[in-house]
């Protein structure tokens, strides 16, 4: 028997009848934490970053919650089918983005200002939340794709991170996931692959407690989704996603072991204050005292005693930022409207790189319909735009 065969059989605790149990008891999973809620932090644990970035960190999570406000407000005006606010999440999003480089390939889901932090632009998030399938390819010459399916990315950032060893890239490739893709099949699947392979993965979680309406809690047995990882032979982190400087200090570390040849699983425990989507109605499954007391956590909030105590908050012109964001979002708003209609047989374009004989007869087909009779085209639904 080999030494890691024998350590696989020694017991956790061994019960009366001799027969060893291991259990989720036996395991502690540290939460990653820098600044309290109540703003107390040790310098000493304090990233090493610049006072700029410490500033831009600031300014991005103010943009991640401007962006949801406004793009939830014209949905409600009719001009979204629908969107899925972040409020609430921002330490979570912009700490583990800001870890990234532009190498890197990173597929998210329920992380829009990623995109921007990479050079992509407030009108093509918009379009791609009206369905127009060039931002998608815009965000990909930022080496970025938004994944909606829940966790079918996972298995295509293991694929990449394969690709990128084969090659030997100096990079990593990064998957976004909820806490609800850790229950479904092709996350594990996904995960199992890079622990395997020791690809250059990151899984970056975000358990913002609910999975559409069912509570975390109720979703899974695990006290923790960080411990799911080691059942795929990877490393796991779990950090206070309320918590900007430790979400970005866990990430960071993470990224240095990836590169190193060790994929890493990071849950990072935050909260969804608004709304699945704006489909979505929470009263129907969540109390107002628990919104309330997650409220009092807000993530900007806490950023931002920080940095008075650090004495930078006089650097920061709060409105003067909002300001920008609210100009730069007009603009792009007003941008995406001019954005041309498409046509309805663009449907056929984007499945394959080259159309097999079944579906070019359907377009065929449909082509002619239209050709024959033009009327059809007023039963086509467009996109919604102001």
């Amino acid at each position: 028997m080999s030494d890691r065969e024998s350590d696989r059989r020694v017991p956790s605790a061994v019960g009366d009848d001799g027969v060893g149990v291991l259990s989720q008891s036996d395991l502690t999973v540290p939460t990653h934490q820098i600044v309290d809620p109540d703003g107390s932090y040790d310098p000493d644990a304090v990233p090493d970053l610049s006072e700029e970035d410490r500033c831009d960190l600031y300014r991005w999570m103010v943009t991640d919650r401007v962006f949801s406000r406004r793009m939830v407000k014209i949905q409600r005006r009719g001009e979204l089918g629908t969107f899925g606010s972040t409020r609430g999440q921002e330490a979570s999003i912009v700490g583990s983005a800001f870890t990234l480089e532009p190498e890197d390939w990173l597929y998210v889901g329920r992380a829009w200002t990623p995109m921007f932090m990479r050079g992509g632009s407030m009108t093509d998030m918009i379009n791609f939340w009206r369905g127009i399938e060039a931002a998608q390819e815009a965000f990909a010459k930022q080496n970025s794709q938004i994944a909606i399916s829940i966790g079918s990315h996972v298995p295509l950032v293991a694929g990449l991170a394969w690709g990128m060893q084969l090659d030997d890239a100096d990079a990593v490739a990064t998957a976004y996931i909820g806490d609800g893709a850790t229950s479904t099949d092709a996350v594990h699947e996904g995960i199992n692959l890079a622990g395997a392979l020791s690809l250059p993965a990151l899984f970056f979680c975000q358990n913002n407690q609910y999975a559409i309406s069912m509570n975390v809690e109720d979703q899974t047995g695990a006290e923790t989704l960080a411990q799911k990882a080691l059942a795929h032979g990877i490393d796991a982190i779990r950090v206070d996603g309320q918590d900007v400087l430790a979400v970005y200090d866990a990430v960071e570390t993470a990224r240095e072991r990836v590169k190193d040849g060790d994929p890493v699983f990071v849950e990072s425990v935050t909260y969804r204050l608004d709304a699945h989507t704006t489909s979505d109605d929470p009263t129907r499954y969540r109390d107002d005292d628990e919104v309330r007391a997650w409220e009092a956590k807000d993530p900007i909030e806490r950023y931002r005693s920080f940095l008075e105590s650090e004495g930078l908050w006089s650097r920061i012109d709060h409105d003067a930022v909002v300001e920008d964001i609210e100009a730069e979002f007009d603009e792009a708003l007003a941008a995406a409207n001019e954005f041309e209609e498409r046509r309805a047989a663009e449907m056929f374009a984007h499945v394959y790189d080259e159309a097999p004989p079944e579906l070019a007869r359907q377009m065929e087909a449909f082509e002619k319909l239209l050709e024959n009779r033009p009327e059809m085209a007023d039963y086509i639904d467009q996109r919604p735009k102001g």
